[in-house]
């Protein structure tokens, strides 16, 4: 019997260990040969984000962009609406405007819209942060928010009641608006009930503003396309803060220049004056009172103390001479006239050879 031949059970020991060997040495191998790879950075991946909306398509006028003052503007003036000159015109109620550090009224007028459909918002003061900042109006399908400011004349504070579009043409209610009939023919009488406390504040917020809010349907009016103030409107601004009777300092709150029929005509017949404006200037004795006309010349459109007035400037322009001399030389004139009697001096000569032939008359 050989001795020679192996246990199994020897030749499978060797195996196994050979095979614990090799998948403890993979396993070290794995951990410690194996680099891991190199880490790059990967941004995340980028989301959509929509654009903010485009700003409202309209620019306010040049004097109403970011107006702030530390007082609040005075009470609005109580005064008359000019009549509409003609089909067509608008009413944008007047406010008060700040520059050179004080208040100046800006008279309500009857103005052309820029396009067929569109209304006026008017603008409108408001307190934020400590300050009374000035919101400028604008044109649009619909009336905005106005800071629930009861300008009058159809703003009683939210919305306009004071006509509407009716296809190209607008329709005026004269329930509101001061409208001749025979200038203005598509109209119409609606009664208004104003559940706004009428009083003459003038601005929203702050101690003793006006306590209102914008509306769900004023602030998607705020988000519609707006078209800013006409060119005729803007110049309408630039003559209210050239003429110095218009601040507040100086007229006290009651301009003599309230409203007028069309913008920038400021001297035209039918300008309205608030109630308890200051009185004139004097005038000559005779001579219309042309002062009269900023206050009360609505009363009376188309009265003749107007168009004289208008016409005194073009006959001084013409007769320098006449209008400078007519002080000093108001006495000379009469005496002039006294020594009209020239026909008589002219008979002289004539006298005088009369004379000559009387005296032949008589020789012979």
């Amino acid at each position: 019997m050989s001795t020679s031949q192996k246990s199994p059970f020897r030749t499978r020991l060797p195996m196994t260990g050979v095979a614990l060997a090799l998948s403890a040495a993979s396993l070290l191998g794995g951990c410690v040969v194996a680099t891991p790879p190199p880490r790059v950075y990967a941004p995340p991946p980028r989301v959509y984000e929509a654009p903010p909306p485009p700003p409202p398509a309209y620019a306010q006028p040049a004097v109403d962009v970011e107006v702030r003052a530390s007082e609040a503007p005075p009470p609005l003036p109580d005064y008359e609406q000019p009549p509409c000159p003609e089909d067509g015109y608008l009413w944008t109620p007047g406010y008060w405007a700040w520059a050179g550090g004080g208040y100046y009224w800006v008279p309500g007028t009857w103005v052309q819209p820029p396009r067929v459909g569109v209304l006026w918002t008017p603008g409108y003061w408001g307190f934020v942060g400590g300050a009374y900042v000035f919101h400028g109006g604008y044109w649009g399908p619909h009336v905005g928010f106005y800071g629930g400011v009861n300008y009058g004349f159809g703003y009683v504070g939210t919305g306009f009641v004071g006509g509407r579009w009716a296809g190209n043409s607008f329709a005026y209610n004269r329930t509101v608006n001061n409208v001749n009939v025979t200038n203005v023919h598509n109209t119409y009488n609606e009664t208004v009930i104003n559940n706004v406390t009428i009083n003459k504040v003038s601005y929203n917020g702050g101690a003793g503003g006006v306590a209102a809010a914008p509306t769900p349907q004023e602030r998607a009016v705020a988000q519609e396309s707006h078209v800013a103030a006409t060119p005729m409107q803007r110049q309408h601004v630039q003559e209210a803060v050239r003429n110095p009777a218009l601040a507040a300092r100086a007229n006290g709150g009651h301009p003599a220049i309230a409203a007028t029929p069309r913008p920038a005509a400021f001297n035209a017949p039918g300008v309205v004056g608030a109630h308890g404006a200051a009185a004139p200037p004097p005038r000559a004795p005779g001579s219309p009172a042309s002062g009269a006309t900023h206050a009360n010349n609505g009363r009376y459109p188309g009265g003749s103390a107007q168009p004289n007035v208008s016409h005194a400037p073009p006959n001084a322009a013409m007769h320098p001479q006449a209008v400078g001399a007519r002080p000093p030389g108001a006495n000379p004139q009469p005496t002039k006239a006294k020594a009209q009697p020239q026909p008589p001096k002219q008979q002289h000569p004539n006298a005088s050879k009369n004379e000559k032939h009387e005296p032949e008359g008589r020789n012979q």
